[in-house]
């Protein structure tokens, strides 16, 4: 992901947490904020110690980044966006945290299927 999409101050994480809404499943807390005069999507990913070394945290903030970046033309949200990870992540391979992933954004109501070429041809 380009650094220009990301949320790394402490402050800003701060500020999501406390002024923003958040929407969960099973997987994945999500935090939302819009931001007056911000033009780009920031987004933010926090893997407690609890889920397990560093190892194991790095792998999945790999995982959710890589969803994210997969997924970005579909997510219509011009602000702040932090993905908390929870347990069950841990265990999860790629498509599964995917799909949680955008079941939870969609939950948020910043998700929205971009239409596909296939899907505009429809029943016409």
């Amino acid at each position: 992901m380009k650094s220009k999409f990301r949320l790394r101050d402490q402050d800003d994480f701060q500020k999501v947490f406390q002024k923003g809404r958040s929407t969960a499943n099973r997987q994945f807390v999500i935090y939302v904020l819009p931001k007056e005069g911000q033009d780009q999507l920031k987004i933010g990913i926090s893997v407690s110690k609890k889920l397990g070394k560093a190892v194991v945290r790095n792998r999945i903030k790999r995982l959710i980044r890589e969803a994210l970046r997969l997924n970005l033309s579909s997510i219509k949200w011009t602000g702040d966006l932090i993905v908390i990870a929870r347990g069950p992540v841990a265990e999860m391979g790629y498509q599964e945290v995917a799909d949680s992933l955008v079941h939870c954004l969609k939950k948020a109501k910043v998700y929205e299927k971009a239409l596909t070429e296939d899907d505009s041809k429809g029943s016409l």
